[in-house]
Formats: structure tokens, sequence, C-alpha cells
């Protein structure tokens, strides 16, 4: 129930409709938020415009558009159509920050919580805000900002200007409160009174965040190195000696994706850059290589929210997309094939749920982008891996920490999962495990898969993994949700789980491997390409290891060679030009002259010849070579 002095404060910004004057007040916190923060809690800007996307997401909001006044980035605007805030949630809001009235009988006195579960959204969404700092992240981007809110059915909407503190300064004010700021608060008649929502208009954005928003180091750098002649960037206005926006000299950008597109198709685009990336270069692609701070912020708020994903959830593979296998809840055993077809998915064939359902409604605009999960499962490219195609293991966990108590355990833990093994992880950044809770994460995938120990590094880099908890590890967060509290006993049993996974998958992923690789053996034919073979496969093994995959070579017609994907090899020569005039013979001298051509390629790869040539100097190397073979032929 409200106190006394926001009952008093909720009256006088009722009263405020009548006068000409704001109410004014403070924004204020207690103690024990105060002692949890501290100043740069969140981090990167991304941080606060993913925690007004989350309480936006709690208050039942179906559309959310986030300007950015790019490339300039002076304003920020964040407005939703949830269902607003009354006087008295906005009283709540300034005078217990950090004081969240979700999940509590507050939140449904004041609208904000379900009347049959408090821990649910007013329209049945399962909360994701928790902590109810959200003013505090919005300090990352500036000091002063001004939320207007209205509920459905209202005359009025809610005014509030909010000028924020440093936590430096924060004031003690009594009773273990501290004053955070300042805030004029005033209603003012609203035109449409079936409208309602809740808008942040952010101004005056710091000149630090401006700068990492305009990724000005980097251009800094490109002024002198060219840095961004190979980076995607969403811009940069130059103006003349005065500085004034009159005096615009030039202003231009470089998107992934083109103009005009619509907002969805705009992202997917966005994300085949990066797939394109990592199937037509020998490295994978990172993000800071490829884009902007812009351009990272908006993949890491796709990856961040309860989102679609750009094509299909990894639950929903069928037999042409992965091999699939189920992973046990507990005790010992292997992973079991799933029996995928055209018609069947692993959502079919697996009695858990998978947990990864989202409220398909609920869409995010960011500038001329919607939001999405930047994560692809279909259509990988080619690779120099024996297994072509990807591999998925996927599984389930309940725990209920039998004869511990609820206070010690945390409750029950329920989770699924998936690790997805790929020879090509794109971008690198997708190497590692992401957790999210009840849909959203705080975090981005830790490469260290919650610290194993294993020393698989070169696997360890072609999975990722994603966990979709359904039930507890809430309380196992820290306050910035962008870390966890190792010794909780949900990190504990999660983290002992994806260890256990990750064992089997590579072990089963070994086996596999070790299979085609015997299969490739036994059909190489005569004893001439069983030596090739030997030779070509040493010089793998002494530079990567005992499981190294060497790649294949197919020479072929310079037509077919232009398109690629009609092609199972995973280097491609033209026949005429590697050749020469045996390219049409069949004679044995021939015959043994290409395997001999091949397993020289092969040779020359595993050690690095072709990393720093192009595809016309590695034809003309390749070329050499061949004439100085059938000289000897």
């Amino acid at each position: 129930m409200a106190n006394d002095r926001d009952e008093r404060l909720t009256e006088q910004i009722v009263a405020s409709r009548h006068v000409s004057s704001p109410v004014e007040t403070t924004l204020q916190t207690d103690g024990k938020v105060l002692a949890r923060v501290t100043d740069g809690i969140y981090r990167q800007p991304a941080s606060a415009i993913r925690e007004l996307i989350s309480n936006a997401y709690d208050a039942d909001a179906t559309r959310v558009v986030i300007s950015t006044d790019r490339p300039r980035f002076s304003r920020i605007v964040v407005e939703d159509n949830g269902h607003g805030m009354s006087p008295a949630a906005v009283t709540h809001l300034i005078h217990h920050i950090g004081g969240s009235a979700k999940r509590s009988e507050i939140g449904v006195d004041l609208g904000v919580a379900n009347s049959s579960n408090p821990s649910f959204s007013p329209g049945g969404r399962r909360l994701i805000g928790k902590i109810g700092i959200g003013l505090f992240s919005v300090s990352q981007l500036t000091q002063s900002f001004r939320i207007v809110t209205k509920e459905a059915g209202d005359k009025w909407r809610t005014v509030a200007s909010v000028r924020l503190k440093q936590y430096s300064d924060f004031t003690s004010v009594g009773d273990d409160q501290y004053e955070a700021g300042r805030v004029s608060i005033w209603q003012e008649p609203a035109e449409d009174h079936k409208t309602h929502g809740t808008t942040i208009m952010l101004n005056n954005i710091r000149p630090k965040t401006k700068q990492a928003l305009q990724s000005l180091d980097k251009w800094l750098r490109s002024d002198k190195t060219g840095f961004f002649k190979d980076l995607f960037h969403t811009g940069r206005q130059l103006y003349g000696s005065e500085g004034e926006e009159s005096n615009l000299l030039a202003s231009f950008e470089e998107l992934p994706w083109q103009a005009g597109m619509a907002p969805d198709e705009a992202f997917r685009q966005f994300v085949d850059t990066v797939w394109d990336q990592a199937a037509n270069s020998n490295g994978n692609p990172k993000l800071d290589g490829l884009f902007d701070y812009y351009l990272q912020m908006a993949w890491q708020l796709g990856l961040a929210g309860p989102f679609r994903y750009v094509d299909v959830s990894p639950f929903d593979l069928r037999a042409g997309d992965v091999e699939a296998f189920e992973l046990p809840g507990v005790g010992p055993g292997r992973a079991k094939p799933l029996p995928l077809t055209e018609d069947k998915t692993i959502r079919d064939l697996i009695d858990w749920d998978p947990g990864d359902s989202i409220d398909t409604e609920f869409r995010v605009f960011f500038d001329e982008l919607e939001l999405l999960r930047p994560l692809r499962f279909r259509n990988l490219p080619y690779t120099t891996n024996a297994i072509k195609k990807p591999l998925i293991f996927v599984g389930h966990l309940r725990e209920e920490f039998p004869g511990v108590d609820p206070a010690d355990s945390g409750g029950p833990l329920e989770f699924s999962a998936y690790l997805l093994w790929n020879a090509k992880i794109a971008p690198v950044e997708h190497s590692g495990v992401l957790i999210r809770v009840h849909g959203a994460s705080g975090t981005l995938f830790d490469p260290t898969f919650l610290r194993f120990q294993i020393a698989e590094i070169t696997r360890l880099r072609q999975i990722s993994c994603e966990v979709f908890v359904s039930e507890g590890f809430e309380s196992a967060l820290n306050i910035d949700r962008e870390s966890f509290n190792y010794s909780h006993p949900h990190v504990v049993r999660l983290t002992s789980w994806i260890h256990t996974a990750l064992t089997r998958a590579i072990n089963q992923q070994k086996l596999i491997g070790s299979n085609l690789r015997k299969q490739a053996r036994e059909e190489a034919q005569g004893s001439e390409a069983r030596e090739l073979e030997k030779i070509a496969s040493e010089a793998w093994v002494r530079r990567f290891g005992d499981d190294a995959d060497k790649p294949t070579v197919e020479l072929v017609d310079a037509d077919a060679r232009t398109n690629r994907s009609q092609h199972d090899a995973d280097l491609i020569f033209s026949r005429s030009r590697t050749l020469g005039d045996q390219s049409i013979s069949r004679s044995a001298i021939a015959k043994s002259n290409e395997r001999k051509i091949k397993a020289i390629i092969q040779t020359l790869v595993a050690y690095g010849v072709f990393d720093e040539l192009d595809d016309d100097e590695q034809e003309a190397l390749v070329e050499s070579i061949s004439a100085i073979v059938r000289m000897q032929g």
C-alpha cells in the first residue's frame, strides 16, 4: 500500500492540472540499493536501451519505437504502447528507485503486475525486469530526460522532467533514504483518450556517450589509416569551421542493408552480411571488425530481447538442416540420435517444452530496423571440415534441490538448452553460451562456457549454446543483469549440466568425424592414391593434430567455378588452367598428375601458403606447380 508521502505527491500531481506550476520533488532510493550501485554499473549505452525495452515489455507493449537521431546522437526517444503509468505509479517510481513494484501486491495495486500472479504483467507476460533501477541505467546516456505516460481512458497524461545526480553525489535525507535527483511533474490534457503508453525522451546526451555512439575513436583512426574503408558504419557528418549544422559539408554512411527495405528484412540482410563474410573468407568474422558501435549495439539488442529469430528457432530444424541428438537430463548416458525428417522437427520429437516461446506480438523498431535474434541455423556455408552438416544437441533439466531449504537453494530450477556444433561460427562472438531468463538476456555469449576447464579450444570455438531458463535463476543475477553470482546453487547446477553436455557433444562430434575419415580412407583406391592421401593427411596432422580434417579439392570447368555452391568440394580450381593440355585427357598419366596436384594443394593449404593470396594468385601458383609436375610426368 502507498504511504502518506506517496499519497500526498499523487494528490499534488492530479491537482497540477489546474495550476500553471509543476510539482517539485526528489528522486529517492534506500541505502540497500545505494550500497549495490556504483558509478558505471551499466558499462555500455546499449545496456540502458536494453533496460528500457525490458520495461516496455513488462508494460505489455506490442510496439516499441527507438529513434536515435543518428549519426548526431544528440537525442534518443523510446516510445511504447504499453499500459502506461498512473500518477500513483509515477509517484512510486520516483520515490522508490530500486524498490520495484513488480512481483508484489503493491504492483497489483498500481496496475503494473497481474492480480492473479504478481510475477506476470497485467496482460499475462512473464516479467523480465526485476531490479527496478531502470532510471539508473538512463544515467549512462544522460543526466536529464523527460517521461510522458498515460493510461487508456485517461483524459490526462503525466509528464515528469528528471534531473539525475551522479551516484557519488547522492545525499542522505534520513530514514536510510537518499536523494538521487530532482523531478518536476505535471499533468496536461490528452487529445486522444484511448491512447496509452510511455515515451522517454533523452536529451543532452553525454558527450562521452555521444562519442561512443558515433564511434569517434575509429573515425579518428580512419582519418590517418583508412580504417573504415572495409567497415560498415552508420555515417558521419562533417561541418565547416564553425561546426554549425547550417554549415554541413558532407554526410555519408555505409549500412549493411539496402535503403527502403522492410524493417525485418533489413535486419535479416544485416545478419546475412556476417555470414557472407564467413563464406567468402578464410577466417571467422568479428563484429568489431565489421561494424561501428551503433551497428554492434543493434546486434546486441537483438540478441538480448525476447524477439523472434531471423529465420527459425533451433527447435524447429529438420532433417535437411542438421543432424540432431538429445542429451540426458541427469545421470550417465550418451547423446541419443533424433530421427529428424522433412516433416518432423526437433520440437516434434522431444517430450519436454524447450522454453523458447516468446510473445510474437512484441516488436521493437530501432530506427529502420526491426530487432530480431541474429542467430542462423540453416543454409550455413560449406567448410573444410569432414562433417558438412551442423550437429545440434538438445536437452532439458528440472532440479528441485530435494532436502535443501528453498532459502538456500533459491527454489526449483528448470531450463532447456541446445548446443550447435558447426565448423564455422559467425560471428566469432557467438561462440560460447548465452543464458536467457524468461526469453531475455543481459549478457553476451560467454566464450569460456562458464569456465569449462577441458582443453578443447578448437572445438569450443565451433560451438554456440543458448540456455532457456523457465523457472529460477533470477536470484543468481547480479544487479546489472549482465553477470551472475557463480556460487549461487542455480548457477552451480546449470554450469555442471552445461559442462557435461559439452563433453558429450564433443565426444559425439569426434566419433562422427572419425567415422567419416575412415569411410573416406576406405573409398580411396589404388596405391598411389593411398600414398598421396597419407602424405597430405600427415601434413595436416603435423600442423593441427590427430583430429585434423584436410580439405577436399576439385578441378572444374571455368564456367562451373563461378558458382561454387554447386560443388561439394572445399577447394575449387579451374581444370583447364591447372592441367593445361591434359585437362581433357583420361590417360593414366593425366589422372596421376591430377591426384598429385590435388595432394600438393592440400599440403600447401595446411601450411597456410594460400592465406595471403587472392583467387587469381592461388590459380597462378597452382598452374606453375602443375606445369612442373606434368614435366616430370
